[in-house]
């Protein structure tokens, strides 16, 4: 794999800023995500092919909002602006950016200039992916608009002589349409890459740098039985073989059968050191009288490290944590402009530990961590299992988790799971879902039972359809399999009188709903 040659992304804050760096590497172009605070004389150092200013939730008119050194615009390089990139860009050039009442948040419908090279082979009518409430004006005459929509007169712009362009929608994101069109054509017609990244270069590279780091010591591999800690479990043992010990807690926040199928797993097939724990009470009494999410993952997160510490001991030698962090994660956990939610092993986690993290896929995105299962030779039925939180159901419990609450959701979660599974096998649903889940909320409604009135619990079914889990749309479920899984629940989960259904996307909703 040729380094020398790459696309540099400047992060300006955007949760999907990782993603276009992916859609890159995917189209076969290496890329590397650089900070806002870059300057002109740092890339002279190691020049870029183009650069792709991102997304971010500032506005460019206020006062701390993020900046770029004037002489990167001025370097020469083809630039893509990306929605806060574009103003950004916009502004450099003479234009104005304002705020405007009419703000545009998910799929939008726009039309194109297809005489413009970033639109080659493109329809003139298209849908992409909106997240903006400001919008740009233009005085610079050179500066030809190349797209818009009804309520937004500039979604894209070009100054085709200094191979400069900006659209107002987000091209990375799986329900822009055209969006991997749009970067192709960046990449290899207006900035003339060619291609010299291979996702198996990434494998090798990761198991030798493991390798490199845990030299003679152990490695204790927080195991959920998930996509992700399965994969990052078999791609360490690739490295280090016996020197991995995977701990499965039982937080009894599983869903139903999970710690039978994750100690069949790994015990009979893999044929991997495995140790399950019994931390039921330990987890409960931690999450007693919680009901802020916030305060539950970081509760969760506080916990685990206290038992794999502890844990730890039966192995003087380990030194490291495994754990199957994904990108998404991160930026959800640590992104300094946003903050949506600390997940369990990223923000929830102390700040001093006793044990180092080992993350080898804390750079990837879940149809890569796919990918690299594949190459490692794990079952497709376990690569292709649809993604669980590592807090488990206890993100699915809005307010207090209790052992009560969680025998509904968990009894709740069954029924939907095997409506859809069943759905799925004969072909009734015939698209394949991300997700797939029911929520107990805190509410209670009047209902019927029996001819007498009941002040039953509610539970919420979240379905949706994703690639990457930075976007997502709720799954058009055929009305007749809702109602079986409505009446499923009614009849089966005692406390249930209500079921609803989700019909919320990512964004501005996240898949999950704490």
């Amino acid at each position: 794999m040729d380094d020398k040659a790459y696309i540099a992304i400047v992060d300006f804050g955007s949760q999907t800023t990782m993603l276009i760096a992916r859609k890159i590497r995917e189209l076969g172009v290496m890329a590397k995500v650089l900070p806002s605070s870059i300057t002109a004389a740092d890339l002279k150092k190691h020049p870029p092919l183009a650069l792709i200013f991102s997304g971010g939730p500032a506005s460019v008119y206020e006062d701390n909002a993020p900046r770029i050194d004037p002489d990167v615009i001025n370097m020469g390089l083809p630039i893509l602006g990306i929605c806060y990139g574009m103003q950004l860009l916009a502004l450099h050039l003479g234009g104005k950016v304002s705020q405007t009442s009419h703000k545009e948040f998910g799929q939008r419908s726009i039309s194109l200039d297809t005489m413009s090279p970033l639109f080659k082979g493109l329809d003139e009518t298209t849908s992409v992916w909106m997240s903006h409430g400001d919008q740009i004006s233009l005085d610079n005459k050179a500066i030809k608009t190349i797209a818009k929509s009804p309520s937004c007169p500039h979604v894209a712009i070009e100054w085709a002589e200094q191979s400069l362009y900006g659209v107002q929608f987000h091209p990375e994101v799986f329900h822009t349409s055209c969006g991997a069109q749009v970067l192709d054509n960046f990449i290899f017609t207006i900035a003339m890459a060619t291609k010299n990244f291979r996702l198996d270069d990434f494998l090798s590279t990761t198991i030798n740098q493991i390798t490199e780091k845990v030299q003679d010591k152990h490695v204790i591999m927080a195991l959920s039985g998930g996509v992700d800690s399965s994969v990052a479990a078999v791609l360490i043992h690739r490295a280090i073989n016996d020197r991995l010990h995977c701990v499965f807690v039982d937080h009894g926040l599983n869903r139903q059968g999970e710690a039978e199928e994750v100690s069949k797993l790994f015990r009979d097939f893999f044929k991997i050191d495995l140790v399950v724990i019994d931390a039921k009470e330990q987890f409960f009494a931690a999450l007693k009288g919680i009901s802020d999410p916030e305060l539950k993952r970081k509760s969760i997160g506080r916990t685990f490290i206290e038992v794999f510490e502890h844990e730890a001991k039966r192995w003087p030698d380990a030194r490291f944590l495994g754990q199957g962090t994904l990108y998404p994660d991160v930026i959800e956990s640590l992104s300094p402009n946003s903050g949506i939610k600390s997940h369990h092993n990223v923000g929830g986690l102390p700040e001093r530990m006793a044990l180092q993290l080992i993350e080898p896929l804390r750079d990837l995105f879940k149809d890569e961590v796919r990918q690299i299962g594949l190459m490692l030779g794990l079952p497709t039925s376990m690569v292709m299992r649809q993604p669980f939180p590592g807090p488990g159901l206890s993100v699915r419990i809005a307010g207090e988790v209790t052992k009560e609450r969680v025998a509904l959701v968990r009894h709740a979660d069954a029924i939907v799971r095997d409506e859809i599974d069943k759905a799925h096998t004969n072909g009734s649903l015939p698209k394949a879902l991300w997700q797939w889940f029911a929520i107990l909320l805190p509410i209670r409604s009047v209902g019927v039972m029996g001819d007498a009135r009941c002040y039953g619990q509610t539970i919420v079914v979240r379905c949706v359809e994703s690639q990457d889990a930075m976007t997502a749309d709720w799954a058009k479920i055929p009305h007749d399999l809702l109602r079986i899984i409505s009446s499923r629940i009614t009849n089966e989960v005692a406390q249930i009188s209500r079921v609803l259904y989700d019909i919320t996307q990512k964004p501005p909703g996240t898949i999950e709903w704490e």
